[in-house]
Parts: C-alpha cells; structure tokens; sequence
C-alpha cells in the first residue's frame, strides 16, 4: 500500500476499516496509524471523518456499479439483465462472506449531523433505482408508469436481499428475491 500516495492510502485504509469494522468503530487515529500517514498530512487532504467517509462511498460506488455492468453485460433483454444482478448479489455477497452493503452498513452506523454521508448514500441508491426504471423502459419492455412501479418493487427485493443475507449469513434470501423478481416481470 506504501506505492499509493498519501491520498489514496488514506482513502484505501478507511475504505477497508469502514466496510469491514463500520463506521463508528473506526477512529481517525486508527486510520493514520494503518495506513502509515502523518496526522498533518491527512488533514491536507481531508478536513474531517465524514470527508473521508465521502471519498469512500464515492469509491464503493463507482467499484459496486462497475462490477454490477461487467457481470451483466452478456445479457441481451432488460428481463435478463435484471435477473443476472441477483446472481451478481450472491456472487458478491459470498466474496465478502456475507459483510453486506457499504452504503446499508453505514447508513445504520451514523450518528447524527453526517450528512454529506447520508447524501452520497441515498445518491447510490437513487442511482441504482433510476438506472433499474430505465433499464425496464430500455427497448419498449414496460412503460414509464409500469417501469417506475414495477422498478421500485424490483429495488425493494435487491435491498432487502441484501440486509437479509447478511443477517442469515447465507444466499437463501437473493436466491428468494429473484425468483419473486421473475414473478413480476412481464
């Protein structure tokens, strides 16, 4: 990690501190001390915790998105495409032994006045929930209304398969939530 710049070995700490041991439970002195920095030298690059925080999310989520199009990009309906992303929760989910979403993790971890947190957060989800209504709309699958409604019951499955499985610490939950998904696509 000494070849990262302060920047980014800062960033790739907390990254792993945040997601694997939450928010709270980690400490700024904790964060300096791993990933090998001066104090004075993370305060030139982050003002604060929180900033940090951002920087992680920002990270998680273009990682997340990336993963989430390169697993489902052979698939050819947006039908498909849909399904293929709770194979890309189990897939995912199971790598990480079942440590759940960042973006969920931290939300539930926050104390108050982190609101640059909050808001990357519901950015991320806002994301994944118009790109799931365009996907639905893409190539004449659904109409809008039916996209919007049907796109956000289909996000209420992925969510809640994934908080589910990390508290049974097994797939059985997205494997569920896929095939309610299938269910409900025309």
């Amino acid at each position: 990690m000494n070849t990262l710049g302060v920047k980014e070995r800062i960033i790739a700490t907390a990254s792993e501190l945040f997601y694997m041991e939450g928010y709270n439970q980690t400490g700024i002195n904790q964060i300096i001390k791993e990933a090998n920095v001066a104090k004075a030298s993370m305060y030139q690059h982050f003002r604060s915790k929180e900033d940090i925080a951002v920087a992680y999310l920002q990270g998680r989520h273009t990682m997340w998105v990336g993963n989430l199009f390169d697993f489902i990009a052979n698939e050819k309906t947006p039908k498909d495409k849909l399904l293929k992303s709770f194979d890309y929760l189990d897939d995912w989910l199971v790598s990480v032994d079942f440590r759940g979403c960042g973006f969920q993790n931290i939300i539930t971890d926050l104390p108050k006045e982190q609101h640059k947190i909050v808001d990357q957060v519901r950015l991320h989800k806002n994301e994944l929930r118009e790109w799931i209504h365009n996907l639905l709309k893409s190539d004449g699958y659904c109409n809008a209304a039916d996209a919007a409604g049907l796109g956000d019951e289909i996000l209420v499955l992925i969510e809640g398969a994934i908080i589910l499985t990390q508290i049974q610490k097994e797939a059985w939950p997205i494997h569920s939530a896929k095939n309610c998904c299938q269910r409900l696509l025309p």
